[in-house]
């Protein structure tokens, strides 16, 4: 039971939600349990229907939807400023990165959740899934028609809808309706005479649609007419063969049709958002490293970012607690609070510490380094680059077009040969005014880098790499998990077969950007972090206890049980 202070911050606190997906959703909900009376939420998809679930047991509450992306414009600084707390259920490093340096700027705090393993996910009933994506067959319709009337309704209704929201698509490539009759002429869609085999093989597990419209190699990518056919002829194979099935089916990547329908429906979505083609052979590899999720798992989370975000707004510093959530039991515990860990003081986003950057001076164009430095690993959006009182390069819709033009003539120049040559020794300023971001580079001539081991042809120091990017080149886009040293500042989310760190954030106190060192970074992490839990718990009693968060003190929340 809150107590009265806490139910007093609760009642006049204003609230940031960002993201309400999976644990988005077990937050809101969560948020309007705990007595929270105004409540804010951004995300990227209509939440009209979590709404109003909310406020069937809630009618009080406020409520207020963006249905646009956090790392617009119109979500700047300012825009942050007016919430007590910002509370995270976001699924991607970028826009994590983006909402942890706004509070910065704007010295809120944020509390950052993140969840991998078996989470995520909300289980409708058979029935209900069944008649949300296949509507009831008509008694005079035929299979072929029936499932041209589903192929219309998912990718072509479903798309026309989502164009008619205008506001969606400011910023965003609008999405092509794909019809049945426009991609497969209206007839049957052919066979090959590898249909009987399909009759006989026995196994359903082995029936294939592929086989029936005459593909043979998975590693080919289909066009956008064989995908059709395969979505088409494996609806038709469901129906007609294992027709028993559907309302109870479940993916399983050794389940060869729902392998090929699954892809050709991925396929045909990603036609028509522009988005690159997967062959069969790349889709069961991606779907074999899906981890299914567990909703509760999601509400632990929800649970555990209101106790945060309760201890933030009484300023209760001292209890701040980073939770980890285990699948399994570690020494009879579930949930095990560690303290947060010191800040990291060569964090350069909240420190002064400068960056080092070698690089060719001679060789390498200003445009490399914005693209390769600045946005890739510092993840500036809205970058402005200085030398001294000279102006090199600077985005934004308020530039004339001299301007433009000049900052793109800059990109194409070798550093040395722009109009404030970029030497040895120079120190760059850069900065991203929508983050509110500024940090010193300081420039070293290098004539030669090792192709293998710096690509970039520029090695970048004084930030912290994630491991993910050491490990694979590249960032991660899902629940990203973070990598160095934390901050008892800082707000982010390390998560690895479903162990969970959520640091929150102390208003007024500056935080580092450890997203920048965040990205799903699994086992190295996984295991560093064990360790350090396993440290902590050690210097507990060594009795069977079961850990309770109740808001209150570490000594006070331990309840031991006799066996």
């Amino acid at each position: 039971m809150a107590s009265e202070q806490q139910l007093s911050a609760i009642k006049g606190a204003k609230v940031l939600m960002v993201g309400a997906g999976g644990i988005g959703c077990e937050l809101l909900k969560t948020l309007a349990l705990s007595g929270f009376k105004d409540v804010h939420i951004i995300d990227m998809d209509t939440i009209e229907v979590a709404r109003d679930a909310v406020l069937k047991f809630r009618p009080n509450i406020c409520i207020t939807p963006y249905h646009a992306n956090v790392k617009d414009p119109e979500f700047n600084v300012d825009f942050f400023k007016q919430f007590n707390v910002v509370l995270n259920g976001l699924d991607n490093l970028d826009a994590r990165r983006h909402v942890n340096r706004l509070c910065l700027a704007a010295g809120v705090p944020l509390v950052e959740s993140g969840t991998t393993g078996f989470l995520g996910q909300v289980v409708f009933s058979s029935h209900h899934n069944k008649l949300k994506m296949f509507f009831e067959r008509k008694n005079d319709e035929d299979i072929e028609q029936y499932g041209r009337r589903i192929f219309d309704h998912v990718f072509g209704y479903n798309i026309e809808l989502a164009l008619s929201n205008e506001d969606t698509w400011k910023n965003r490539n609008r999405p092509r309706p794909i019809y049945s009759k426009d991609v497969i002429p209206v007839e049957p869609v052919g066979q090959n005479g590898n249909q009987a085999k399909n009759l006989v093989a026995g196994n359903p597990l082995s029936i294939s649609a592929m086989a029936s419209v005459g593909l043979k190699n998975p590693q080919d990518l289909w066009s956008l007419k064989e995908n059709s056919a395969i979505f088409l002829e494996a609806l038709k194979l469901f129906f007609s063969k294992r027709e028993k099935e559907i309302g109870n089916l479940t993916f399983d990547k050794d389940d060869q049709l729902a392998v090929e329908f699954v892809t050709a429906a991925a396929n045909i979505r990603a036609s028509s958002f522009g988005i690159p083609l997967h062959s069969l052979f790349e889709a069961k590899g991606i779907a074999g490293n899906i981890v299914h999720a567990v909703a509760t798992t999601n509400a632990i989370i929800a649970g555990l970012i209101v106790i945060e975000a309760i201890k933030v707004l009484q300023n209760d510093v001292k209890n701040y607690r980073m939770t980890y959530c285990l699948e399994h039991p570690s020494r009879k515990m579930l949930l095990m609070p560690v303290e947060p860990f010191e800040p990291n003081k060569s964090c350069y986003v909240c420190s002064e510490t400068p960056l080092t950057l070698e690089v060719n001076t001679n060789g390498s164009k200003l445009k490399d380094l914005v693209d390769k430095i600045v946005k890739a690993k510092l993840g500036m959006n809205l970058p402005l680059i200085m030398h001294g009182s000279s102006l090199l390069y600077e985005v934004g819709d308020d530039l004339e077009e001299d301007e433009v033009a000049n900052y793109a003539a800059n990109l194409e120049k070798v550093l040395s040969e722009l109009p404030s040559p970029v030497i040895g020794g120079t120190i760059l300023t850069v900065e991203d005014l929508q983050q509110e971001l500024k940090c010193s580079i300081n420039v070293k001539h290098r004539e030669e880098f090792d192709e293998e081991k710096e690509p970039d042809g520029m090695v970048l120091s004084g930030w912290t790499q994630p491991l993910a990017v050491e490990k694979n080149g590249k960032g991660s886009t899902d629940n990203g998990a973070s990598t160095s040293r934390l901050s008892e500042a800082t707000s982010l989310v390390t998560e690895e077969d479903d162990e969970l760190q959520i640091i929150p954030t102390q208003s007024g106190k500056k935080r580092k950007l450890s997203d920048i060192s965040s990205a799903a970074s699994s086992d190295a992490l996984s295991f560093r972090n064990e360790a350090k839990v396993k440290r902590k718990a050690e210097e507990a009693d060594n009795n069977n206890d079961i850990v309770m968060l109740d808001g209150g003190s570490s000594e006070n929340s331990k309840k031991k049980r006799e066996q």
